[in-house]
């Protein structure tokens, strides 16, 4: 027996040690089972306390009355499938009759208290089946992407979710998107996050920068274009409508619309292409938007004229094309003058960091997500990285970008330097470069996100 306590002690003084050091851990070794064994044990009373239980169908109180039983109690829903993840639990619930996935979603914040957990979310999956993602610890405190994430071309994994799962970019369904933050809410970590995973695809990567480069130029050798003013900014994206115009030139060309072809391949945009033919896709990142909108004389505005008008037809007309626009700013809003809300109703994707006014977080989720606005404005200042990222259907979930270094990023721009394409129309804008030492690839790392 004393052994017996000893080796008990020990368990429960790692367990604890694990707990506080490294959450991950404890719930892989001891956290998965205790959790399982806790929702399995108290599933039904919590249902029934959360408001989630329908009271027993006619024919059971029927045939309860002619066999002479007992009444039959309320009944949740049931639980179709239990598995365990990395970071917590997911549970398949097929709901009842009279029963809405609004319900479930609605008493998350119960849940996750009656079943000890950090966090508790739902998605309806399907008619009558809601899956109700739970997250043993905080996920975003030490962000650690998976081993193995879904990447493809123009899909990239650039956050993890407070749910455990992995936040994606994926353009070919979100082509073009804004993310707004103020200083020091980490903003710039979450681009360098997006270069870095961008610079092993086969894309062009187009920078404007108006802080004189100091953001984006150290990574230039990955870039096909920069810009470091305003002025620069203008022609660039001149040359950018051009491109365009002569990559739908292609797509006419090469659009088979004959009687004998079927309507699936018929050419609209670059992905209909063959391989041979598509061009290369175009990202376009903007640093900070709103120096591009101000102006200070007759000739500056002028100057602006050209950019809105040009970023507009890029946002508009651009996707076909296989250009896609990213927009970072601290605001984003009405005040920077004409064109801008036209601008912003073609971003679809929107990721607000912390910013220092609900108006910062109305531009970004207002017209979409006004849930996700009162979201926006609680991030804490000592949590720099975690953002709100949503969409326009309204849908929103909180993430943390990895945190990645200048110098990472740098070494992983320059190990793909050979990927960077050369387009014609953009050449004058290619920053002129020396060759580049070959850099070894780095240990993999995980640490909490920086601004």
């Amino acid at each position: 027996m004393a052994w017996f306590t000893v080796a008990l002690l020990l368990v429960v003084a790692a367990a604890g040690l694990l707990r506080w050091r490294r959450p991950a851990w404890y719930w892989l070794t001891f956290g998965v089972t205790l959790a399982a064994l806790r929702v399995l044990v108290r599933y039904g009373s919590v249902m029934d306390a959360c408001g989630l239980t329908v009271p027993p169908s006619r024919w059971r109180l029927t045939l309860a009355r002619m066999t002479n039983r007992p009444v039959p109690g309320s009944r949740a829903p049931r639980i179709i499938r239990i598995r365990p993840t990395r970071t917590g639990l997911v549970l398949r619930l097929k709901l009842r009759p009279g029963q809405d996935a609004f319900d479930v979603a609605a008493s998350c914040d119960r849940l996750r208290h009656s079943f000890a957990m950090y966090g508790v979310t739902s998605r309806e999956l399907r008619s009558g089946v809601v899956e109700v993602r739970m997250t043993g610890y905080d996920v975003l405190k030490r962000v650690q992407m998976p081993a193995k994430t879904d990447t493809g071309p123009m899909r990239v994994p650039v956050a993890l979710r407070e749910d455990g799962a992995v936040h994606y970019r994926d353009y070919r369904t979100v082509p073009h998107s804004l993310t707004l933050g103020a200083t020091e809410s980490g903003k710039s970590v979450h681009q360098r996050n997006l270069i870095a995973e961008l610079a092993a695809q086969d894309v062009a990567l187009v920078g404007i920068d108006c802080k004189q480069g100091v953001e984006l130029f150290p990574l230039a050798r990955r870039f096909s274009a920069l810009a470091d003013n305003p002025d620069t900014a203008a022609d660039l994206l001149d040359a950018l409508v051009a491109h365009m115009e002569d990559v739908y030139q292609v797509i006419r060309a090469q659009q088979r619309i004959t009687a004998d072809v079927p309507d699936a391949e018929i050419a609209a945009d670059i992905w209909d292409l063959p391989d041979h033919l598509r061009p290369v896709s175009v990202v376009v990142l903007i640093d900070e938007v709103a120096e591009l909108a101000l102006f200070a004389n007759a000739a500056e505005k002028k100057r602006r004229e050209r950019i809105i008008t040009g970023l507009v037809r890029l946002v508009q007309l651009g996707r076909a094309a296989g250009i896609y626009l990213e927009i970072c700013g601290q605001r984003f809003g009405y005040e920077l003058g004409d064109g801008i809300t036209m601008l912003r109703a073609q971003l679809t994707g929107r990721t607000a960091h912390r910013v220092n006014d609900e108006g910062s977080a109305k531009m970004a989720f207002g017209d979409i997500a006004p849930d996700a606005v009162l979201a926006a404005i609680q991030i804490p200042t000592e949590t720099p990285g975690v953002a709100i990222a949503g969409d326009s259907t309204g849908r929103w979930a909180r993430v943390r970008a990895p945190h990645i270094s200048l110098r990472k990023a740098v070494n992983i721009c320059n190990r793909h330097a050979d990927l960077t394409p050369n387009l014609p129309a953009l050449a004058p804008f290619r920053p002129a470069l020396g060759p580049v030492k070959p850099v070894p690839a780095p240990a993999a790392e995980s640490a909490p996100a920086a601004a």
